[in-house]
């Protein structure tokens, strides 16, 4: 893990009168949690293995690219992102390590750093690199760690997989009548653009609004996730 210092931001949704929070001091993993991370946890707990885990915890595809419980198989890689993780099994792998997963606000905290500077949101070359990112069509994953750190010596917030967070979908629960269960449900409703801090922060807009959409039984193929520790660890 690697620490990440008490900061202030601005949340993207929720502000009052626009004023920033404070984020206390976190650590957070180097990158995310891998295939032989994942496989060692599954072997210890027979109950998150892909035959074992209940449907309320995982969708039909939690794991289902890997060869079977207990093997990756040919095509798959140790030093690859763990994907087709659903939020529970994710929130259990990191409670095996005493550690949790990071709130929404920690890894936008962590994720707007670049390789040089604790917040890069604002420059359009840093943006214009994780839009590019978001633009592709789904790319066969690459190990971990392939790409420089940021300042904080964490890897692949960006350009690898989409990650969990705890409140995944705290944020926008409301803003699209889309997701209510009543005749209103085929209304499409814009408001949240207008809720946001900095409507023209797309790149941003783009990963709360994907969050939103997701349930947390779902296991998609490019989500992954990595855990924090409410401070660093003691060595």
């Amino acid at each position: 893990m690697r620490p990440v210092a008490q900061s202030s931001i601005v949340p993207f949704y929720g502000a009052i009168d626009g004023a920033a929070v404070t984020v206390p001091a976190f650590s957070m993993d180097r990158h995310p949690v891998t295939n032989e991370e994942f496989l060692a946890f599954v072997r210890a707990n027979p109950r998150w293995r892909r035959s074992q885990i209940p449907r309320l915890f995982a969708d039909t595809d939690y794991l289902a690219h890997w060869a079977s419980d207990l093997s990756l198989g040919p095509d798959l890689r140790a030093r690859q992102p763990v994907v087709r993780v659903s939020w529970f099994a994710a929130r259990a792998y990191c409670a095996s390590r005493d550690a949790r997963l990071p709130t929404e606000l920690e890894w936008e905290v962590a994720a707007r750093a670049d390789e040089t500077r604790a917040d890069a949101h604002r420059d359009p070359a840093f943006v214009e690199a994780i839009l590019d990112w978001y633009s592709r069509p789904a790319q066969p994953l690459t190990d971990v760690e392939q790409r420089p750190a940021n300042v904080f010596g964490l890897y692949d917030l960006h350009g690898l997989v989409w990650e969990w967070v705890e409140d995944f979908n705290a944020s926008m629960v409301s803003a699209d009548d889309r997701a209510r269960d009543d005749a209103q449900a085929e209304r499409v409703c814009g408001a949240a653009a207008f809720g946001a801090s900095d409507p023209a922060d797309y790149a941003t807009f783009m990963r709360f609004a994907f969050r939103s959409s997701l349930r947390a039984s779902y296991s998609l193929q490019h989500l992954g996730f990595r855990c924090v520790h409410d401070q660093e660890p003691q060595p």
